[in-house]
């Protein structure tokens, strides 16, 4: 049985892109950009600044079809499934990105990482912790890729 939820934003992206083809996967790890908590989930916020690192939940909110099947960025052939993939082109349009948190102004949490666009709704922020870090893990089709850019 299919379950409708109802997510709202608490906050918006400020980034240097205002395209999403502009953002490199690759590139995207050095850019700059703002977090800004809307001012009623401030409270929210007690305490973050300890943390180097913070979840970022997001939409995609410019993208409008579903692709189950995508050529990826890296490796444009074969075409793989959507969840085995980064495309924005997914059933619910919900992204993560672990970004760098370099400091807090009120609201307004400074990062680095950045590969949403400007004015993407933020559905929810997370501490990183030690142990959400894996040393052990496997990328599937990606380390061929990585294989033939070393």
């Amino acid at each position: 049985m299919k379950e409708s939820v109802q997510i709202s934003a608490i906050g918006v992206i400020g980034s240097p892109y205002r395209n999403p083809k502009d953002i490199h996967p690759l590139k995207s790890r050095f850019t700059r950009g703002t977090i800004e908590i809307f001012p009623e989930y401030e409270q929210g916020l007690k305490d973050i600044e300890g943390f180097s690192h913070i979840y970022v939940l997001w939409r995609f909110h410019l993208s409008k079809r579903i692709d189950l099947l995508t050529a990826p960025l890296m490796q444009p052939e074969p075409k793989r499934g959507v969840f085995a993939t980064r495309t924005p082109h997914r059933p619910n349009h919900v992204a993560l990105t672990v970004v760098r948190l370099l400091s807090r102004e009120a609201n307004i949490l400074h990062v680095k990482g950045m590969d949403m666009v400007d004015g993407t709704p933020v559905l929810d922020v997370k501490p990183y912790t030690r142990r959400d870090r894996r040393s052990r893990i496997s990328i599937g089709w990606l380390d061929e890729v990585e294989r033939r850019e070393s």
